[in-house]
């Protein structure tokens, strides 16, 4: 009998729970979630004031634009469309023409995906600045406990071995097949989690912190130079809405990875801090 239940316990990997996120990490991560829907339904509703990007100092309605969210027609004949350098994308029922009362209306992107959900310039602006200063009070928090806790170092920074050309190309194949790490591996970030994560907390948010201060009249006061650093303030725009797309394309990219490598204890992890991994059997 202990010979047949040695051979199960040989055969059947065992599942261990273990700490994988402490609660400042948690509750950092789920402030971050509040903030940045809340700023990119608010940039929506800024950007539907004047949907239209630029390069260069100045942008105006006739300047030829980067990236226009518009509509042609009227009434029932209203047609939405997206013109990107020049080419234009019908879009009708998605961008472009937003239906009111039961009547097309002109307006870059839908009541549903705005805050607030009519059109109101002023109450969008306040909404994206005070949760844009929020969002990053609490990732310079959370930056700092990263470093002095050596969360950073331990778990973000990337290794020489990470950063080999072999063991790089080995995680981008076990990615393009769906083939997550398990047992020991699994309690730490792969190099491709190292890496975007570091794109995204080095590049991505302070150029959108930088290019939003840019927009800012009063911060251009105190730091002229800025402007001329992004090419002048229309550049500074769209740059702007250039990482927020970015952001929003790491987000859903986090989403599938989060759903494919298991909900339920990824979401367990970020809500408890407890994270199940399966030990590798000897013939995994």
């Amino acid at each position: 009998m202990s010979d047949s239940s040695d051979n199960d316990k040989m055969q059947y990997p065992r599942t261990l729970m273990i700490h994988r996120h402490s609660l400042v990490t948690r509750l950092a991560h789920w402030l971050n979630v509040i903030c940045l829907s809340v700023l990119l339904l608010s940039g929506l509703q800024i950007f539907n004031a004047h949907p239209e990007l630029y390069w260069g100092h100045y942008g105006a309605d006739g300047d030829p634009s980067v990236l226009t969210i518009g509509s042609s027609g009227q009434g029932e004949d209203m047609r939405g469309f997206v013109r990107i350098a020049g080419v234009e994308v019908p879009t009708t029922g998605v961008l472009g023409v937003s239906t009111f009362e039961g009547d097309p209306t002109p307006r870059a992107f839908p009541a549903w995906a705005t805050i607030p959900s009519f059109q109101d310039l002023a109450t969008g602006r306040r909404w994206h600045f005070f949760f844009a200063w929020l969002f990053l009070v609490n990732g310079i928090f959370y930056l700092g406990f990263s470093v002095l806790t050596g969360h950073f170092r331990r778990d973000l920074a990337p290794t020489r071995r990470d950063l080999s050309p072999r063991h790089l190309w080995h995680e981008i194949l076990d990615h393009a097949r769906l083939r997550f790490p398990e047992g020991e591996q699994a309690r730490h970030y792969n190099v491709l989690q190292k890496l975007t994560y570091l794109a995204v907390i080095v590049i991505l948010l302070p150029t959108m912190l930088l290019t939003g201060l840019t927009m800012s009249p009063g911060f251009d006061a105190i730091v002229p130079s800025l402007v001329d650093v992004f090419g002048g303030r229309q550049s500074a725009r769209t740059i702007h809405f250039m990482t927020a797309t970015l952001l929003v394309l790491f987000v859903l990219v986090h989403v599938a990875m989060v759903v494919l490598s298991g909900t339920w204890n990824n979401m367990r992890s970020m809500i408890t801090g407890r994270y199940a991994i399966r030990e590798k059997g000897p013939h995994s």
